[in-house]
């Protein structure tokens, strides 16, 4: 059996100091042989910067994914394109920095992981279709190599997108994961063709807090529709996640286990101004 981790958006310093806390032990626990993580909200809760995608590396983590906030930082323009562990989606104009998918080798068999966006509720963005995009890798993997194991990271807005993409992968995919809305789900199922599903992995960062921010500022930028910016929150860290057991002979998965763990973060002491 091989055992992948997908972790949900790390979620500013709070984040971090979750990942630091748990995550060695996490992987020991659960006998983890690869972990991916949705990384676009490191830096900050807004983006991720190279600083931060090295660390994350440190700590364990083995392919980062993004979806409309990988370039919010201005280092990841010549970084990506470098960096080969980090994957913008799939889905992007071809002039954008980077790839949407990569080949690794976990155990003795080969995985394609494979990152696309979705298209509802992305109205600044013009790309092109999930569903094609899904269609073009998976027909380009099957003739270059049908042995290779899919693995799809699908960073969507909408429940019914992923879902649609849930089916319309079925047994096409050993895994449709759902990243972006950070709030995890509990809907994680294998059907009857093999392919692990949930609709949203959540988190790691702050587990008492509105998407890992200060709920108070949440509030008062709802209420006041004001471009308030929002601030990190340091209370209950929690690691959100799936775990998905993938069998060695058929390709396909074998189980989905939800992951919260929650974990101690402190914030660090702010250096005093001299």
């Amino acid at each position: 059996m091989i055992r992948l981790l997908f972790l949900g958006e790390v979620t500013g310093r709070p984040g971090i100091a979750a990942l630091k806390a748990g995550l060695a032990s996490l992987k020991t626990e659960y006998n983890i042989d690869y972990t991916i993580a949705n990384g676009e909200g490191m830096t900050n809760g807004f983006g991720l910067g190279k600083a931060h995608s090295l660390q994350l590396g440190k700590l364990g983590v083995d392919t980062i994914t993004g979806g409309e906030k990988l370039f919010y930082k201005i280092d990841m323009v010549e970084f990506v394109p470098k960096a080969g562990f980090i994957l913008r989606p799939a889905n992007y104009p071809p002039l954008c920095p980077g790839h949407g998918y990569r080949h690794v080798m976990i155990k003795d068999r080969k995985f394609a992981i494979i990152n696309i966006q979705g298209n509802a509720n992305f109205p600044r963005q013009s790309i092109q279709n999930a569903f094609f995009t899904a269609d073009s890798i998976l027909k380009k993997l099957k003739e270059t190599n049908p042995e290779e194991i899919p693995i799809v990271i699908f960073h969507a807005a909408t429940t019914a997108e992923k879902k649609t993409m849930k089916f319309y992968l079925d047994g096409r995919a050993a895994a449709v994961i759902g990243t972006h809305s950070k709030v995890i789900t509990a809907d994680e199922s294998v059907t009857t063709k093999g392919t692990a599903y949930i609709t949203d992995i959540g988190r790691v960062g702050s587990f008492m807090s509105a998407g890992g921010f200060d709920p108070e500022v949440e509030i008062k930028k709802l209420k006041s529709l004001l471009p308030v910016r929002s601030q990190e929150n340091w209370n209950d860290g929690i690691i959100e996640g799936v775990v998905v057991d993938i069998d060695e002979t058929t390709g396909l998965a074998a189980g989905i286990t939800r992951i919260m763990r929650h974990v101690e973060i402190k914030k660090p002491q702010e250096k005093a101004m001299a």
